[in-house]
């Protein structure tokens, strides 16, 4: 035999030298939940090992994460008051705005911080955006976005990043925030967003559950990949900076085939479910939760990644396992 593959497996040394895929910790994005309050460190059930924190406790686990070697998160705000319009999303008293001015007063630019704009946190019904009787107002729903971003971006956010799955919202946003001079405030868009069965730990750590329904009108179907495409370059013909794909683990294929078809920077997002189903397996001893998370931390990479939003950051780090 000419070919032996197994030649260049024999050791470690060799292994490295030539694998295809590398992983690096600068890829890592870690997914926060700031609420109102002091003093707050209260676990998620759902999501072992992530907890909802105050501004106050927020500065303090991020100075933990970065002794770790994580400078970059992505910001949820959650136990606002509701309303039908979800107009706390936009006050700039509110839990994220707090968040992000604590933060960046400890950390100035050492910290990159991302906010996630979308509305389901903060109205009564737990939808996206402005309901006119029991559907989405999308074009209603898209000055109310642009409002929540500007706020953020205003409060010190380097990057807006809206997952409402509102046609037209990239635009909206990047024509606000210019508007306002905040031109270098980026937008890293949820492009390609799935109305997915694995957000369910989620709704719990955000209280964001739809009240009736579900958010199929304007969330991708899971069955579609020339769709994904098309959401993607529509996102880029927007202005967007950054896309994403969400989830992440069900749909490596469209990573790669978003990356294949872009040339804009592409974050995938390891959603709760997915960080979920490895602690619950782990917990119960039946698989190895180190070598799983690694695996899937390069089969991202792999697919086409660029950034890596995913729960398991602090694991990965703290724990020696990268």
């Amino acid at each position: 035999m000419y070919s032996r593959p197994r030649r260049l497996r024999s050791n470690a040394i060799m292994r490295e030298m030539v694998a295809e895929t590398r992983f690096s910790v600068q890829s890592l994005m870690y997914p926060m939940f700031v609420t109102h309050g002091k003093g707050i460190n209260h676990p998620i059930g759902a999501m072992p090992g992530i907890s909802h924190f105050s501004p106050d406790t927020l500065v303090k686990e991020v100075e933990h994460l970065m002794s770790l070697g994580i400078n970059k998160i992505l910001l949820f705000g959650v136990g606002e008051d509701k309303d039908p319009v979800g107009s706390a999303a936009y006050d700039f008293t509110n839990a994220v705005a707090n968040g992000v001015r604590s933060l960046k007063a400890a950390f100035g630019n050492d910290l990159l911080i991302a906010t996630d704009v979308c509305m389901c946190a903060y109205t009564d019904h737990g939808h996206c955006g402005i309901l006119h009787g029991h559907e989405v107002a999308n074009d209603e729903t898209l000055t109310s976005l642009a409002k929540m971003a500007l706020m953020h971006a205003q409060a010190g956010a380097d990057i807006v990043a809206p997952s409402d799955m509102m046609d037209g919202r990239v635009a909206a946003i990047r024509d606000t925030l210019d508007a306002e001079n905040m031109q270098q405030v980026a937008i890293m868009s949820y492009s390609v967003k799935f109305a997915s069965g694995y957000y369910g730990p989620f709704r719990e750590a955000a209280d964001s559950a739809p009240s009736f329904g579900d958010r199929k009108t304007y969330q991708m179907d899971v069955r579609n990949s020339r769709e994904a495409i098309k959401e993607a370059l529509l996102d880029v013909e927007e202005g967007a900076d950054i896309l994403m794909v969400k989830p992440a683990l069900a749909y490596m294929d469209l990573i790669r085939t978003v990356k294949d078809q872009t040339l804009l920077p592409l974050a995938c997002y390891n959603v709760s479910g997915e960080y979920s189903m490895v602690k619950a397996a782990a917990e119960k001893g039946w698989i190895d939760e180190q070598r799983i998370v690694m695996e899937n931390m390069a089969s991202f990479t792999r697919a086409g990644a660029d950034i890596i939003i995913t729960y398991h950051a602090k694991d990965m780090l703290s724990k020696g396992w990268v």
